[in-house]
């Protein structure tokens, strides 16, 4: 039986579980993946690492998390996305506390892989939730709101740690990962008491549904979301044009952020203290990308909106390479908050449109293998140029490069099939 719609609640529920992605977002990237910047340091001392450990860290960190995020998808998919993302969010917790415990690498690089698995299982589903609870044309802008967790995230580990690290001294980095792992656990509690996988769940329709043509589309629609059949998202040819798209940005943006601070301190000569604010200008202002772009992308459509962000992310690594000042670093630093997860933003909403909402999880997670590949490229490459050039200018430029050929292909980027 079917509520009347004088009984619906005055705020839908698709609110409150974008809510709950957005707090996923801030535990699995925020204090899972970017913190590790900050505690890396003083990681380093304490346990006497190398800096080849501490990049095998990140490695396997980054292997576990691409594992999960292709293979997240579908199970998100088959046994529903409020399961996948508390399950990976508790993982991680633990797997955080744990590696505070730490005496040697490969108990440390374990509970870093672990650490992955559950950021990976945790991420995609969130970034698909939109998806699910909002219709075709508003879920570009609920995806950006689940995407600024990612920058709300990095902003509180950047106010947290250091107090941290300085309070206790050489054990601060271990007490960095017990307070961040117990952050994630309590986030784990609220997601599986409030997130619902569907609209269905609590008997009602996606947000900004359109009764008229949901009469025309919605048994097609339901027939193609099927969770069994997963074979659909591979015979989607656009989705490998998507995650071709989607390449551009995991070779691009990596380079950006993994160089940022060696090419402040290390080639300008600038402060430690003044390259951190120049990065937390960035953390800031990125909490508001996702839902800048999402909408941009709802209204302009996914292919221009994808290629007036690449645009904007090549103008602002251009910047950072070729205007050697304080105020040059400062304007990159804006513009590249200001895009920062515009175009996973606009991806995880074109995934939805394309393969439909029950399995948008899947073609998600379909598509981050080909932007992971690109991320793991990236930093070897910028590394081995920045090596052979002794400067960073070329890696930079290459990734402004690759931007605008993100742009290029971006252009040609089809509308889903029911839009046609």
């Amino acid at each position: 039986m079917k509520e009347s719609p004088k009984k619906a609640p005055r705020i839908h529920y698709g609110w409150i579980v974008i809510a709950m992605g957005t707090l996923t977002t801030i535990g699995a990237h925020g204090f899972g993946r970017m913190a590790y910047t900050l505690i890396l340091p003083s990681m380093k001392d304490g346990l006497h690492f190398s800096y080849a450990e501490l990049g095998l860290l990140g490695t396997g960190n980054f292997i576990g998390y691409l594992s999960l995020a292709i293979i997240g998808g579908f199970l998100a998919s088959r046994f529903g996305s409020r399961v996948v993302i508390t399950f990976g969010l508790i993982l991680m917790g633990l797997t955080m506390i744990l590696t505070g415990l730490a005496q040697s690498f490969s108990f440390a690089f374990f509970m870093r892989l672990l650490t992955g698995f559950g950021n990976g299982a945790a991420y995609v589903p969130a970034m698909a939730l939109g998806s699910a609870w909002f219709a075709l044309k508003r879920r570009g802008f609920a995806t950006g709101i689940v995407s600024a967790g990612i920058g709300g995230g990095t902003l509180i580990a950047g106010l947290v740690v250091p107090p941290l690290l300085k309070v206790y001294g050489s054990e601060g980095w271990r007490f960095s990962w017990y307070y961040l792992g117990g952050g994630v656990l309590v986030i784990s509690c609220l997601v599986y008491a409030f997130i619902r996988s569907q609209p269905e769940e609590k008997g009602l329709s996606p947000i900004g549904f359109d009764e008229a043509k949901a009469s025309l589309k919605s048994a097609p629609e339901e027939d193609k979301a099927k969770p069994i059949q997963w074979g659909l998202v591979y015979r989607v040819k656009e989705m490998w044009y998507l995650g071709f798209v989607y390449f551009m940005y995991g070779f691009s943006y990596i380079i950006y952020m993994t160089f940022f601070a060696a090419y402040l301190t290390k080639e300008i000569g600038v402060s430690q203290a003044e390259a951190g604010a120049i990065w937390a200008v960035v953390g800031g202002l990125s909490i508001f990308c996702g839902v800048i772009w999402g909408g941009i992308s709802d209204l302009l459509g996914r292919k221009y909106g994808s290629a007036l962000a690449y645009i904007t992310l090549a103008t602002a690594y251009a910047i950072f390479a070729l205007a050697r000042n304080p105020m040059g670093f400062y304007l990159s630093a804006v513009i590249f908050g200001l895009t920062a997860w515009s175009i996973p933003t606009i991806m995880a909403a074109a995934a939805g449109d394309y393969v439909g909402s029950k399995l948008a999880p899947a073609g998600l997670g379909f598509i981050t293998l080909f932007f992971g590949i690109g991320q793991a490229l990236g930093p070897a490459v910028g590394g081995y140029l920045a090596d052979v050039t002794h400067s960073f200018l070329v890696p930079f430029l290459l990734a402004s490069g690759v931007s605008l050929i993100g742009t290029f292909f971006s252009f040609y980027l089809k509308k889903p099939s029911s839009l046609n």
